[in-house]
């Protein structure tokens, strides 16, 4: 879908990345969407294939999501630039943190809005003892099981020291990785520092003070500089990527993706509306059902 009128020949692809990131279909009753991680695939394919696009914008505006999804997005972006060797930049809208940050990382070029907030490279696992909960409905439970930790994390009983030892040293082995990878991406951020990488989020200047980002641009001047980055004279035509039935008539149109977590419908009850999450997740997200919101 062009949404923005330039040259035909010379077009700037946007692949849009919106929302919590899960390699999970979000479609069913009372929810609207698509695997993220398929669909991000999908666009890039695309992208690649259409001999017009000399460049591609990241706009990414997500908490983050799974660390075994952000991942794989990441992975694909890298073989992207490495089979067509467009130039690829990031733009940072409301937010990018967590995996999706790490997702920005494997652009060229990282850019974020002046207002926008990124950063957050951690890990968490949230795990809910409703044990009391439970037993206030008689729901009592009665495990069979071979194999001592087999129900590890388990919402019915409290953890004991050791599971919480063996999901700490998942959690920072992954957190690790998390930290290696950004390091690598980004030369000009200082690991030695300590907090950088510790979880905790950052405004645009912050951000481009510590390394994270390499400068502030809206989403206009992301889509110029990768025209120039690609060698494009003049405005170039820019596009999205849709379905026919999911219309776009600006550069900020966004695709609602809603997770089966009941629509709201339900008290949001923390531990019993996030089946449809992933176990550890890289992302900023201090209302544990903030998914419900906002179309995404």
């Amino acid at each position: 879908v062009v949404v923005q009128a330039g040259a035909a020949n010379s077009r700037v692809a946007i692949v849009d990345v919106d929302g919590l990131l899960l390699n999970a279909p979000f479609v069913g009753p009372m929810s609207v969407g698509e695997n993220p991680v398929a669909h991000f695939k999908e666009k890039l394919d695309a992208a690649a294939a259409d001999g017009c696009v000399k460049a591609v914008v990241l706009r990414v505006n997500s908490p983050g999501g799974g660390v075994a999804a952000c991942q794989a997005m990441r992975a694909e972006l890298g073989r992207f630039r490495a089979a067509t060797g467009k130039p690829v930049v990031a733009c940072v809208l409301d937010q990018a943190c967590g995996g999706a940050y790490l997702l920005a990382t494997g652009a060229d070029t990282i850019v974020a809005g002046p207002a926008s907030v990124t950063g957050g490279v951690g890990v968490v696992l949230n795990l809910f003892n409703l044990r009391d909960l439970m037993a206030q409905f008689n729901v009592i439970p009665q495990t069979i099981k071979a194999g001592d930790k087999v129900d590890l994390g388990t919402s019915a009983r409290a953890l004991t020291g050791p599971e919480k030892e063996i999901l700490q040293t998942m959690a920072d082995e992954f957190h690790a990785q998390l930290k290696a990878d950004v390091t690598a991406a980004r030369p000009a951020l200082d690991p030695r520092e300590g907090t950088t990488l510790d979880g905790r989020i950052f405004t645009a200047s912050q951000a481009h003070a510590r390394g994270l980002i390499d400068g502030i641009a809206d989403l206009d001047g992301a889509i110029r500089l990768a025209a120039c980055r690609a060698g494009v004279d003049g405005p170039p035509q820019v596009v999205l990527y849709r379905r026919p039935n999911d219309p776009a008539h600006s550069i900020y149109a966004v695709t609602a993706n809603v997770p089966l977590q009941g629509a709201g419908l339900l008290p949001n009850i923390p531990g019993l509306d996030r089946s449809k999450l992933p176990t550890f997740l890289s992302l900023w997200q201090p209302e544990l059902a903030v998914e419900k919101m906002g179309g995404k």
